[in-house]
């Protein structure tokens, strides 16, 4: 009989702990605390992401029904509705964002070597948004429309492993564009981009920091070509162009030469216009990079689904931004443990496990990885058949 660690126990330990507490020293988040620590506050709402709790009296209720084993889950203060209510409305939602970030550098360190559908050495980025929708009175700083309320989760997604790799957090308001305003570029990096991010001033400053985009191209792009180069109609390609800007203010904002491909989309039936900085590529790698774009759109549908970002346990900001930093450092973490224990189960799957497992005593390893047992079927059952 296994009588070692629990399995919450068994994942948090792939949380580094002196990163924690840099970050926690960092924002003095626990400066005059008695009790119920940003360490406790951080287990009770990991907890409730891996458990998918709907709400602190839940998280409240399921913890002190297991109260035997909350030391051992790293808790050591008493576990109430008020306690976490006013953690997540007064710690400095800094501290897991920056624990965030320390774990995303570390899985991206273990999924580096991964492949995503295209041979590329480069690192390869998709940038994008998705909009939370909140009720403004609750959330009437999460200002969106006249009665409306949201905010915006704009990521740049890592490809390789489908890491997150920049996160920021604003109001419905915020225009997708702007996000390129404070977007870290990484030289010699590809950023794949949909069109709302079309803004020639601000690729240009990508280009000067020698690093590359692939956009799609609005319908009223104004253009001279310079040059065709010879394409394989029979891949779906079109043509492929080296041109110039003559719109007057594209121009003035983008001097140099641009490279435009045009590509038919057999599968959706759609012609695409696709805008980049590099000339090297061939054409239908740049087509088959805009496609690996649609990771970042499955990566947005995935969190809303498996983590708890659609519905809050608080109405303040700085609740909602903790939990939503919560949420990824969980993701980051269980994404970790899958590549250090080499689990070949999906990241869904390991999260489906540990929802009902989270308090058993068995090695984790064992949780993730187990064979289906084989359906017994008895020939003398008097179970009727419904299809013969």
């Amino acid at each position: 009989m296994y009588t070692g660690k629990i399995v919450f126990s068994q994942v948090m330990e792939h949380l580094p702990l002196h990163l924690f507490h840099q970050c926690v020293e960092r924002y003095r988040g626990n400066f005059k605390v008695k009790e119920f620590s940003c360490l406790d506050q951080y287990l009770c709402m990991a907890f409730a992401q891996l458990t998918y709790r709907e709400s602190l009296r839940d998280i409240e209720a399921c913890l002190r029904a297991q109260q035997g084993k909350l030391y051992h889950m790293g808790i050591r203060a008493s576990v109430s509705r008020n306690n976490l209510a006013n953690a997540n409305r007064v710690r400095d939602w800094r501290i897991y964002a920056d624990l965030a970030l320390g774990l995303i550098q570390t899985a991206r360190k273990l999924y580096a070597n991964d492949q995503f559908g295209v041979e590329l050495e480069n690192t390869v980025y998709a940038l994008d948004a998705t909009t939370i929708d909140l009720c403004l009175s609750l959330f009437p700083w999460a200002s969106f429309r006249k009665s409306k309320g949201a905010i915006k989760l704009h990521t740049l997604l890592d490809l390789r492993g489908n890491i997150p790799t920049f996160i920021h957090i604003s109001d419905g308001k915020l225009h997708e564009v702007k996000t390129l305003d404070l977007l870290p570029v990484e030289p010699g990096a590809f950023y794949v981009m949909d069109r709302g991010y079309l803004h020639f001033k601000r690729l240009y400053r990508i280009t000067q920091s020698c690093a590359f985009f692939v956009i799609r191209a609005k319908t009223n792009l104004k253009c001279r070509r310079i040059y065709s180069h010879p394409v394989d109609r029979t891949t779906g390609l079109i043509c492929d162009q080296t041109i110039q800007l003559t719109g007057l203010c594209q121009a003035k904002d983008y001097p140099d030469k641009l490279r435009r491909v045009k590509y038919y989309d057999a599968e959706t039936d759609k012609t695409l216009v696709f805008l980049t900085n590099n000339f090297e590529l061939p054409a239908l790698t740049i087509a088959k990079l805009y496609r690996c774009r649609w990771q970042v759109e499955l990566f947005f549908k995935w969190i809303k689904q498996n983590l708890r970002i659609k519905t809050f346990y608080g109405t303040s900001e700085n609740a909602v931004k903790a939990q939503v930093w919560i949420a990824i450092s969980v993701y980051v973490l269980v994404a970790i443990m899958k590549k250090r224990l080499k689990i070949e189960a999906s990241l869904y799957t390991m999260l489906q496990v540990l929802s009902v497992t989270i308090f058993e005593r068995m090695p984790v390893l064992q949780a993730l990885t187990e064979q289906d047992s084989k359906t017994i079927t008895d020939d003398n059952s008097n179970q009727l058949i419904l299809f013969s």
